[in-house]
C-alpha cells in the first residue's frame, strides 16, 4: 500500500495550493493569509499559463450542476472515494500502473470532495456538502465546445482535476491486466503439486 503515499502527497499539495490561493486565517494564533482576490490573475508563462482564482459549485473543470445534483455529486464522490480505496487495497498484487493511476484518481477525488463538503462551513458561506471547488490553473488553448458550452480558454482547473486526468491516462496507456496470467500460474502450480503428490503415492506403493 506504499502507493497511498502518492495519494497523500498529491492530496496535501492540492489542499495547500487551494488555501494559498483562496487565503485563510487561524484566529487562535492570530494568523491570517490574504491569498488572491476573486478573479485575480497572475502570469506564470506569459498569457499561456496563469494563476487565476475562481470557484465553481459543480464538477471538474468548471462544469456546473444544480443544487440537488450537487448534493448527489458530493455524496457520490464520497462513496466513490471509499470504493477506490477498497479496490486499491484489493489490488496490491496488480501491476504498478493500475495502482498508481488509482492512487492519483483517489487523491483527486478526495481533494475536490473536501472543497465541496467542508469549504462552505470552514469559510462560512454554505452548509455542509454545498461548498465550492477552488480552481486556479488557467491554460490558454484554442476555442472549443464541451457539453454544449463554448470556451475561449481551457476551463480553469486545480491539482485534484489534474491528478484524476493523469491517473485515468496512466491506466489507459500503461495498465496491463495481469489477473489471467496470475490465474494461469496458479493453475500450473496446482498441476505441479498434483503431479508431485501422484508420484509420491506411486513411490509409496512401490
Amino acid at each position: 500500500m506504499k502507493v497511498l503515499y502518492v495519494t497523500l502527497v498529491v492530496f496535501l499539495t492540492d489542499q495547500i495550493s487551494k488555501l494559498a490561493v483562496k487565503g485563510f486565517s487561524i484566529p487562535s494564533i492570530n494568523f491570517n493569509w490574504e491569498g488572491m482576490h476573486y478573479g485575480q490573475s497572475i502570469n506564470v508563462i506569459g498569457d499561456f499559463l496563469r494563476i487565476t482564482f475562481v470557484e465553481n459549485s459543480g464538477m471538474a473543470f468548471g462544469l456546473e450542476v444544480g443544487v440537488i445534483q450537487k448534493f448527489f455529486l458530493t455524496t457520490f464522490t464520497f462513496i466513490a472515494a471509499i470504493g477506490l480505496f477498497y479496490y486499491l487495497y484489493k489490488s496490491q498484487k496488480r501491476d504498478f500502473p493500475l495502482r498508481l493511476g488509482l492512487a492519483l484518481i483517489l487523491a483527486g477525488a478526495l481533494g475536490n470532495l473536501i472543497d465541496r463538503a467542508f469549504y462552505g462551513i470552514i469559510f462560512n458561506y454554505a452548509p455542509l456538502l454545498y461548498g465550492r471547488v477552488v480552481d486556479f490553473i488557467q491554460v490558454e488553448f484554442w476555442d472549443f465546445t464541451l457539453f454544449g458550452n463554448t470556451y475561449e480558454t481551457w476551463p480553469i482547473f486545480n491539482i485534484a482535476d489534474s491528478a484524476v486526468t493523469i491517473g485515468v491516462a496512466i491506466i489507459l496507456l500503461f495498465h496491463k491486466d495481469n489477473a489471467p496470467i496470475e490465474d494461469e500460474k496458479q493453475a500450473e502450480l496446482s498441476n505441479e503439486i498434483s503431479l508431485a503428490e501422484e508420484n509420491n503415492n506411486i513411490n509409496n506403493v512401490s
